[in-house]
């Protein structure tokens, strides 16, 4: 969620009920539903919501959705609560993923990414291909540095993991695994995470570099260009 102390606007609902006792307890008013892809731990809330609040629903194209809503394409511009998000076709977990990328006057750029980036990790390929994957995650590394990373999930232990067994010598990974560990220990979330931070330490922000393509060939040799480094390096993951 993000506010403006008076209007709200909320990410992927998978559930309406947090939403509204968080709505409640601020004292806010849920103007708009922004839904990164067709996934219903995503979209479970959107129309319970949209029924209690009148909010305006946002998503992709190319994918099947509540209705009604105003659908989004690759570059087009929303203002919402003053903000103005672009949007960003990102296919990979799904054929038409979006995510949203806005600036916030004297704050950080935010990244809504949903399933496609998670901190050291990355959704699975249930629709899309290596390629497109590979394509959307290299896009949103290319994002200014300081953007914080909002992805949809708290999966940053389960895949540093992974990372640490592509990467043990990683030293930016060791420290980020200690600090998350605090954090998940205090009942605390680990995110947001920023892109700089991902280029440090998820493995798929890195398979061009040798330290990761190496790790991948020793799994499968036959990884030798930069799709099937990645694509490689996603079938370990989802076998880890």
């Amino acid at each position: 969620m993000l506010h403006d102390g008076r209007r709200a606007l909320v990410v992927d609902p998978g559930d309406s009920e947090p939403v509204l006792a968080a709505l409640q307890d601020g004292g806010l008013t849920l103007e708009t539903i922004l839904v990164t892809h067709h996934h219903n731990d995503h979209t479970g809330g959107v129309d319970a919501l949209r029924q209690a609040t009148g909010a305006k629903v946002y998503g992709p194209a190319l994918e099947h959705m509540p209705e009604p809503l105003t659908r989004l394409n690759d570059g087009d511009v929303i203002e919402v609560l003053g903000l103005h998000f672009e949007v960003l076709l990102v296919p990979g977990h799904t054929a038409g993923h979006i995510a949203f990328f806005g600036q916030v006057p004297s704050q950080d750029p935010v990244l809504f990414c949903g399933d496609t980036l998670f901190s050291a990790g990355c959704g699975r390929l249930f629709e899309g291909s290596p390629a497109q994957m590979l394509t959307s995650l290299t896009r949103l590394a290319a994002l200014p540095d300081a953007t914080r990373v909002c992805c949809a999930h708290e999966y940053t232990l389960s895949s540093l993991r992974f990372a640490l067994a592509v990467e043990p010598d990683n030293a930016d990974l060791q420290a980020y695994q200690a600090k998350a560990q605090v954090l998940r220990n205090q009942h605390q979330p680990t995110l947001p995470s920023s892109i700089a931070l991902e280029k440090c330490v998820n493995p798929f922000l890195r398979t061009h570099l040798p330290s990761v393509a190496h790790a991948v060939q020793r799994q499968a040799a036959n990884a030798t260009d930069a799709v099937s480094v990645f694509a490689a390096l996603r079938t370990w993951k989802d076998q880890f």
